[in-house]
């Protein structure tokens, strides 16, 4: 795919599981009238996993089917990917790689509201401690589109949803 082929930008969401993905990223569609593709959501629809983990109770997603799923989509452009893995996705695809960060007491409360416990709990706090998101952001794509956002609280998210809604106004396709 040829990067000017698209007419408006695809944007990825990532970060640990309650960084405010999903809400970030509804509100930027909302704003943008950009399509908002949440994986997770996608996989169980389509049934594009392998199973079951036990272990961390979810569904174990099969990264082909989802790339292949997501082809036709991305080459369009105009997407908001929201997803807590980002290095499965092909680089072309992406214009713009935001990495949500959020305190990790505020990330335990949202967590555990969510029912998360034991090491599906521990794991994801680990991950937020040690940046493993970003660090699996700036290994995957050019360091020049990832950004990182603190998203903490509703004034973070209002904001970070003004300052992406700017960048998706300002995009421009590549030469």
């Amino acid at each position: 795919m040829a990067e000017n082929s698209r007419k408006k930008p695809n944007i990825l969401v990532t970060g640990t599981p309650g960084t405010g993905k999903t809400t970030t990223s509804s509100s930027l569609a909302e704003a943008t009238q950009l399509r908002h593709i949440n994986i997770g959501e996608l996989v169980r629809e389509k049934n594009l996993h392998d199973g079951w983990d036990d272990q961390f109770d979810c569904h174990v997603i099969n990264e082909d089917l989802v790339c292949d799923e997501l082809e036709d989509l991305m080459e369009e452009g105009g997407n908001i990917v929201d997803y807590h893995g980002c290095d499965l996705f092909p680089e072309r695809w992406f214009d713009h790689v935001v990495v949500l960060q959020t305190d990790n007491t505020v990330l335990y409360d949202r967590l555990s509201k969510r029912g998360y416990t034991g090491s599906k709990l521990s794991n994801n706090i680990e991950c937020e401690i040690f940046q493993v998101l970003l660090e699996e952001a700036k290994e995957s794509y050019p360091e020049e589109i990832v950004v990182a956002l603190r998203s903490d609280t509703v004034d973070d998210i209002t904001r970070n949803v003004a300052s992406l809604t700017d960048w998706v106004r300002s995009w421009q396709p590549k030469a």
